[in-house]
């Protein structure tokens, strides 16, 4: 994996203290870039991707969507053609609460990709689930507009953008 972000979450977490939250070290990284940050974008979904699709077909503008999965370990939310998608719309990253399939192919593609793990099954495609709430998972609140800042040490999210020394 390649570094990229000029950022340390150890560092950030160093400089900004209290001010920074920080997500259960519940993630692993399976994109081609291990450290990614950006506003949060969210997506609330239950073993059904079709949300996920919808927002990754946007003009991502170095965001981040994080989607809340419900921790479920059935069905991924996330392969390597949503990866791809991601990385040509302009996502700077995804973290899923839940799983992600194709790693294999996932790791090539130069985008941030962080789940609880893999499973070869897809989700569903019917369309529900929330976009742009506030979500609560991996022991962290979080919502659209904040920012998220992600590196092999961890994710580190901020009610602003960080500028550090």
């Amino acid at each position: 994996m390649e570094e990229t972000g000029g950022f340390a979450t150890a560092d950030l977490c160093d400089e900004f203290g209290e001010d920074v939250r920080i997500a259960e070290p519940v993630f692993r990284d399976y994109g081609g870039v291990s450290s990614f940050r950006g506003p949060i974008s969210t997506v609330r979904v239950f073993e059904d991707n079709a949300l996920v699709r919808a927002a990754l077909e946007e003009d991502g503008q170095g965001r981040v969507l994080v989607v809340d999965g419900g921790g479920s370990t059935r069905y991924a939310l996330v392969g390597d053609q949503l990866a791809a998608l991601a990385h040509e719309n302009g996502w700077a990253g995804i973290v899923v609460y839940g799983c992600i399939r194709d790693s294999a192919e996932i790791s090539s593609i130069p985008i941030g990709v962080k789940a609880l793990n893999t499973s070869p099954r897809r989700s569903a495609k019917e369309g529900t689930g929330e976009r742009n709430t506030p979500l609560s998972l991996a022991g962290v609140k979080l919502s659209p507009g904040e920012y998220l800042y992600a590196d092999e040490d961890g994710i580190v999210i901020s009610d602003r953008e960080l500028r550090h020394a």
